[in-house]
């Protein structure tokens, strides 16, 4: 059963070099749209879903482009308004083997963070909808940004949706001290709540005892303690937290664990040789939520969840550009890599 999932947030102007070159050494950049929230509305819509992207663009050519990109993948646009003058751009510089990937931003002043309290009719948005999703890079836009995504949670809540929330923290946009005083008040009003394995130590304080993330070693059981202690914080039913070991920035282990105030999940671990890891965590996001929506089990809904997102992972851009069929072939076990014909 198709759910009606609507999620709020910036979409920005992508600029990489092509071919991992620097940006110091690069005389051409590839032009993409993407954004945490934007990225799970796409990959729902992939998956059959009615995703609505919520947001402010400038009312000029590149705020037109954004909507194109959007609307050609499926989803919902009616609801974006405009105004303001720039659309937020990031500069991303691939990562290969040893070399990490690196991020730009260049999103001051972007219209969206100058968006206020009641230029969103939030009743209307969520009239006959079924799911609320938002991440923590919205608040930590803006002081005004915040203020917004706190009024979104309050009226999903209100309207009846199941909210979701992946803390994604940016240290670039903010302080923890910061993070910790908004999302400790967003957090109250979700019902899932998305990390990685460092998400809850910035955000809330909350550690994994002896894990080593930049060693590529995690112990999941380490994160069975964070999930709980998420999960009394914030009073939301399920939490999930995605597990990525880094042994290069080309290969990476990546599998998630599920907490539901009862039972730990845990999923099967893929080994990903990288082609792009942004978005792999709002594939992940998109993948549960769709999981979960359409009534399947917890295990069944986390393993889709862990495969959809190690496949995005093979896809250049933030977007994850896969079907539902293609995400159950990988959870069925076919990992061949085989060319279909």
């Amino acid at each position: 059963m198709a759910g009606k999932i609507v999620t709020f947030g910036e979409i920005m102007l992508r600029l990489a070099p092509y071919d991992y070159e620097r940006i110091i050494q690069t005389n051409r950049f590839q032009a993409t749209y993407g954004g945490g929230e934007a990225n799970v509305a796409v990959s729902l819509a992939q998956f059959g879903d009615a995703a609505y992207f919520v947001t402010r663009l400038p009312d000029n050519t590149l705020g037109d482009a954004a909507i194109r990109t959007l609307s050609g993948y499926g989803v919902e646009v009616n609801y974006i308004i405009r105004g303001g003058n720039r659309i937020g751009v990031y500069f991303l510089e691939p990562g290969a083997s040893i070399r990490p990937s690196k991020v730009i931003y260049d999103r001051a002043g972007s219209v969206i963070a100058e968006i206020t309290i009641g230029m969103l009719d939030w009743a209307a948005i969520f009239k006959e909808k079924d799911w609320f999703h938002i991440t923590g890079i919205t608040p930590a836009i803006s002081k005004s940004a915040a203020a917004v995504s706190l009024e979104a949670v309050k009226a999903a809540k209100q309207a009846g949706l199941r909210v979701s929330c992946d803390l994604n923290y940016r240290k670039k946009l903010w302080t923890r001290d910061e993070a910790r005083a908004v999302m400790s008040e967003l957090v109250r009003y979700t019902d899932l709540i998305i990390a990685n394995e460092e998400d809850a130590a910035d955000v809330f304080g909350i550690h994994a005892g002896a894990n080593d993330v930049k060693a590529g070693k995690l112990d999941s059981a380490q994160y069975r303690i964070v999930a709980e202690k998420l999960a009394a914080l914030s009073g939301a039913g399920k939490i999930a937290i995605t597990l990525r070991e880094s042994l290069s920035a080309s290969d990476n282990n990546w599998s998630a664990l599920l907490f539901d105030g009862k039972n730990f999940y845990e999923s099967r671990k893929y080994a990903i040789h990288i082609v792009d890891r942004v978005g792999g965590g709002d594939s992940f996001g998109a993948g549960l939520i769709h999981g979960l929506i359409s009534g399947w089990e917890t295990q069944t809904a986390l393993e889709f969840a862990v495969a959809a997102s190690a496949l995005k992972q093979t896809i250049p851009g933030d977007m994850n550009l896969v079907k539902e069929a293609e995400v159950l072939a990988v959870v069925q076990g076919d990992v061949s890599g085989r060319v279909r014909r």
